[in-house]
């Protein structure tokens, strides 16, 4: 027996991309409510890219490849960069209270990585966090993770590299060239590594793994594992989800590679904690106020629609004024990212102003 609070854990298997996108969203809504308990969610996508929730989708994803090649073309709920899944790698979602863990994102981020981390390790691998958001075994990926708060609920993914076809990898998603330099590399394939790569025949079975990471996240957080099943308000919700919202061709394609007549300017702040991008236009005799501004990038931020309502109150506002109304919106709205800052937005509208 044990007096800790309960972990409710679920396999949802291999679901279809948009329907486990909303499944996700609909266990936060469930857990914000009150009608579920912390939870841990298993789950495995087929053949499918994903663009994350603030990135330009022809960018990011060749489009032509996935529709050619059956690949289901999905937007995530959380930031981050563009990711190909299939049924070999293992993705895990936690939806916990956000006193459990307290601090900021990128003090949750590391705690939880760490405990991932220790997951994996206890699998015959040598895992590390490595920050923002990623976990490594001698320098390659493993896992990538990212995350936010909504209300009391932190929700944070993260996936681990079992087995994979790099090659569609790569076929998939436009890979940036400066991405592939910053880490001294030829190839998006070197970048990353598989526990098949790593074990060999060696390589322990899906539930071998849910186990390990189950392990350490319940004695990382204080919890005790409860196996369950979705309930029938997360599953109505998602439905619902899938068919509004998040399974719609204009959530997924909302932010679109932009056209010249949505940005004159464009600028970009590359920091450590992603890319920002920024598309202008100008309005006035001096052309001296913004008319219009899109962000995009493969940044987290907290929560997310933060990046709506930041293009909303920049929208007529004279160039002088730029800065401090950037600096005045991050802190009336209290915003946390992992590792990006109001200087890094203000860098990117900067670098779009220089070609004015």
């Amino acid at each position: 027996m044990t007096d800790r609070p309960p972990l409710r854990v679920i396999d949802s298997g291999v679901l279809e991309g948009r329907l486990n996108i909303a499944t996700g969203q609909a266990i936060i809504e469930a857990h914000r409510a009150g009608h579920v308990s912390d939870t841990l969610r298993f789950l495995r996508f087929p053949p499918t890219a994903l663009v994350g929730r603030h990135q330009a989708l022809a960018q990011e994803i060749d489009l032509d490849y996935c529709r050619a090649n059956n690949v289901g073309v999905v937007r995530r709920i959380t930031g981050g960069g563009a990711i190909y899944l299939d049924p070999g790698q293992l993705g895990w979602e936690l939806a916990v209270s956000r006193r459990r863990l307290g601090g900021a994102l990128e003090h949750v981020a590391r705690t939880i990585c760490e405990a991932a981390a220790r997951g994996i390790s206890a699998l015959g691998v040598e895992a590390r966090y490595r920050p923002r958001n990623d976990i490594e075994v001698d320098g390659r990926k493993i896992s990538g993770t990212g995350g936010f708060f909504d209300g009391d609920t932190l929700f944070y993914q993260g996936t681990v590299l079992v087995d994979m076809d790099p090659g569609a990898m790569v076929s998939a998603l436009r890979v940036p060239r400066s991405k592939l330099k910053r880490h001294d590399l030829d190839s998006a394939e070197h970048r990353i590594v598989t526990l098949r790569e790593l074990l060999g025949e060696s390589t322990p079975p899906l539930e071998t793994i849910q186990a390990a990471l189950l392990d350490a996240f319940c004695e990382g957080f204080g919890l005790a594992p409860l196996h369950d099943t979705l309930r029938s308000v997360e599953r109505q919700e998602a439905d619902a989800l899938l068919e509004e919202e998040i399974g719609t061709e204009e959530f997924v394609a909302g932010i679109e590679e932009p056209p010249a007549a949505r940005g004159d300017l464009a600028g970009v702040c590359h920091g450590p904690g992603g890319a920002i991008r920024v598309y202008l236009r100008l309005e006035g005799p001096a052309q001296n106020r913004l008319r219009g501004i899109l962000i995009t990038g493969d940044f987290f931020i907290t929560p997310p629609r933060l990046i709506y309502d930041l293009e909303s109150r920049l929208r007529g506002v004279y160039l002088d004024d730029l800065e401090a109304t950037v600096r005045a919106f991050f802190e009336h709205a209290q915003a946390q990212a992992l590792s990006v800052s109001p200087d890094d937005f203000i860098a990117a509208i900067d670098d779009a102003l220089e070609a004015k």
